[in-house]
């Protein structure tokens, strides 16, 4: 697995100060995310709207698929709050690493938020790049196998449902599915099923 590999002393602040963006006013550690490469190394740090904002500065997420013994996969239900995909469906958690968090930190602590999700054995699958015309990702992905109690977040997830492999072909396409979830799971299909 990749780790993110952080700097002694605290990365620099993005964006460098310029004629455009003179500085950043305080913002608290939460809002704050690492930049990285590819190989880990974490370079540089940056608030959650400036990554967001199409400046497409690499930052990590962290991915976590819920699979049954059946087969089945979970899905959450976004938020109608969500600023970006409301109301899909969507990997079971995800979230953002925040700056000093390792990527298995930010699992525990979103599978919690989200879901009340907090004893699991997550397996790492695969880290690899997401880019959309606004962000670009360096997504975690891992998965656990069982059938837990869930408890979904009413203010960043509506609901929660377990999906058969026929559903989600079903689904794929039709705008009821994240773009992010239907490539992932087209990508770790076959590894999802051979942890059952």
């Amino acid at each position: 697995m990749i780790e993110l590999v952080y700097p002694l002393e605290p990365a620099p602040l993005y964006p460098r100060p310029s004629v455009e963006h003179p500085g950043l006013s305080a913002v608290s550690a939460e809002e704050m995310l690492p930049l990285v490469e590819t190989s880990g190394i974490v370079y540089g740090q940056a608030t959650r709207a400036y990554c967001h904002s199409g400046a497409r500065v690499l930052h990590p997420v962290v991915h976590l698929h819920i699979v049954d013994r059946m087969g089945r996969i979970y899905l959450q239900k976004r938020s109608m709050e969500k600023d970006l995909l409301p109301g899909y469906w969507d990997t079971a958690v995800g979230g953002h690493v925040t700056y000093g968090e390792l990527a298995q930190e930010a699992l525990y602590r979103e599978a919690a938020e989200e879901l009340g999700l907090t004893a699991f054995n997550p397996t790492f699958l695969e880290a690899y790049v997401w880019e959309t015309e606004r962000d670009r990702e360096f997504v975690f992905v891992f998965a656990t196998v069982g059938h837990p109690e869930l408890d979904p977040d009413n203010p960043e997830v509506t609901e929660g449902k377990w999906w058969t492999q026929e559903e989600l072909t079903a689904a794929a396409g039709k705008d009821i599915l994240t773009p992010n979830f239907e490539a992932e799971f087209a990508r770790i299909q076959g590894q999802l099923l051979a942890l059952l």
